[in-house]
């Protein structure tokens, strides 16, 4: 996974301790602790992110 371009949330905020980056690949997604550049990364195929980020936007987490 090098060579990547690494994005983090614009709703992060600077000096913030639970931000994750993430960087498009042509058949994945890579995650990766901001705090932490050089340590472990995931990577998870787009259908997977897809279906996450649908779930998140209908409300499926949420605690309340």
């Amino acid at each position: 996974m090098e060579n990547l371009t690494w994005r983090k949330s614009s709703h992060s905020g600077n000096g913030g301790d639970t931000c994750v980056e993430m960087a498009r690949t042509p058949h994945s997604v890579a995650v990766r602790d901001s705090e932490d550049p050089d340590g472990p990364r995931h990577s998870y195929a787009l259908p997977a992110i897809k279906s996450l980020f649908a779930d998140i936007r209908h409300g499926r987490y949420d605690l309340i």
